[in-house]
């Protein structure tokens, strides 16, 4: 089973760009093309990804969820997507939407795409270039059924039935189910500081994270001292608590003393440093890794991270990934998300 990490997936991303961009059709016979320019507009945003470097592993860490989508991008994205459609439209198909309506359906549907992807963990540059702040409100999970199924439905019914009324309902529950995601979010944060609490522990910093495709089995990480706490809450019903490991804070200087300040390799650790909200840690490979994901929320081993060579200390860092779900790890996720193994909190 492959996990996705490093977007909202596209068919999300597409059917929200489509019933914004339905829902603003008032013309019946052209919600049809509405919902595709609106899903092309918003799914156009991730083409980021191919801004990589053979050369430079961390390249397109710094330049996905960047510009394309930050807030003052959308005007100039949606213009991108725009023209070229409106032009095929004219020479291969009959002409029913104006160029004004083409501009106005992809704006709606680029609009909705860095909104969505900030409302996971990963961290979108909403305010570039004013700021490479990564905005990550942890309300959602990177795949969520529950937000899209619904979502496609409703876009599948407003075309068919071509009523605006489908694509209204359609926004609705995206906004709706994104408000119950920052609810559940608060109740995890609760439950992260009552589990610190019994062991003592004032968290210097704690943050939240849903789990894979749910809002109900969260991933808790603190900080405290010089370690960081990792354990997986759920906030459905009775909250519980399913106990977790915790792993020294990554010091650099500690890890890589012979690592000079202006050489590559201490310049890309702190490009990952700021990718990763600080969240690093050293696992037992002698690998930097980024904590927040995991394929299980109460473990600390790593989705991805970079392999530091001090011997040659200015050449770029490597990169290394994996992201494939075994067996028998989905079967713990399954029986974790059900609380089995979890004590009440």
């Amino acid at each position: 089973m492959q996990i996705f990490g490093v977007s909202m997936d596209p068919i999300s991303q597409g059917v929200l760009g489509a019933s914004f961009a339905q829902a603003a059709a008032k013309n019946k016979e052209k919600i049809v093309a509405a919902a595709w320019f609106g899903a092309l507009a918003g799914m156009a945003p991730d083409l980021d990804v191919l801004i990589q470097s053979p050369a430079d592993p961390l390249l397109f860490l710094e330049f996905h969820r960047q510009f394309t989508h930050a807030l003052i991008f959308i005007p100039i994205g949606a213009l991108l997507v725009a023209w070229p459609l409106f032009k095929l439209q004219v020479r291969f198909f009959q002409q029913y939407l104006s160029f004004r309506e083409s501009y106005l359906f992809c704006l709606l549907g680029y609009a909705t795409h860095g909104l969505l992807d900030a409302c996971t963990s990963y961290g979108t540059q909403l305010f570039w270039p004013f700021s490479d702040e990564r905005f990550a409100w942890n309300n959602s999970s990177i795949v969520d059924p529950l937000f899209t199924i619904p979502l496609l439905v409703l876009v599948v019914l407003a075309g068919y039935k071509r009523r605006r009324g489908f694509a209204v309902a359609a926004c609705l529950w995206a906004l709706s189910y994104l408000s119950f995601g920052w609810v559940q979010m608060d109740r995890a944060i609760a439950a992260g500081h009552t589990v610190a609490a019994q062991r003592g522990h004032v968290p210097q910093r704690l943050t939240v994270k849903p789990s894979f495709a749910n809002l109900i089995l969260w991933k808790v990480i603190y900080e405290f001292e010089e370690d960081y706490y990792v354990d997986a809450v759920r906030v459905f019903g009775q909250g519980q608590w399913c106990a977790g490991e915790d792993i020294a804070k990554f010091n650099v200087d500690r890890e890589f003393p012979t690592l000079a300040q202006d050489s590559q390799q201490r310049i890309d650790i702190e490009r990952f440093r700021w990718f990763s909200d600080d969240y690093l840690a050293v696992n037992a490979a002698g690998h930097v890794i980024d904590m927040r994901y995991s394929f299980l929320p109460n473990e600390v081993a790593a989705m991805w991270g970079i392999t530091v060579t001090p011997e040659q200390p200015d050449t770029h860092v490597k990169w290394w990934s994996e992201r494939d779900l075994s067996a028998s790890q989905m079967n713990d996720f399954e029986r974790m998300l059900m609380g089995e193994g979890c004590q009440a909190l």
